[in-house]
């Protein structure tokens, strides 16, 4: 089953961007997600399963609930 991604989301990776960051901002999702370097600025296509396979955790800003 796949993961609940969603643009806007921080993901942290197992492995570091060769400028040392491990996070980076989910840009757009689909069989492919295309991520950007929190530090560089840098943004990569990566495949979905590749993605998940190499995630650490999952940083979502809450959204506020409505009453």
């Amino acid at each position: 089953k796949a993961m609940d991604i969603r643009a806007g989301d921080i993901l942290q990776l197992k492995k570091p961007h060769p400028c040392g960051e491990r996070r980076f901002r989910v840009l757009r999702t689909g069989m492919d997600l295309r991520l950007q370097c929190l530090r560089c600025g840098h943004s990569l296509m990566m495949p979905r399963l590749k993605a998940e396979k190499s995630i650490k955790a999952i940083l979502r800003e809450e959204e506020p609930q409505c009453l």
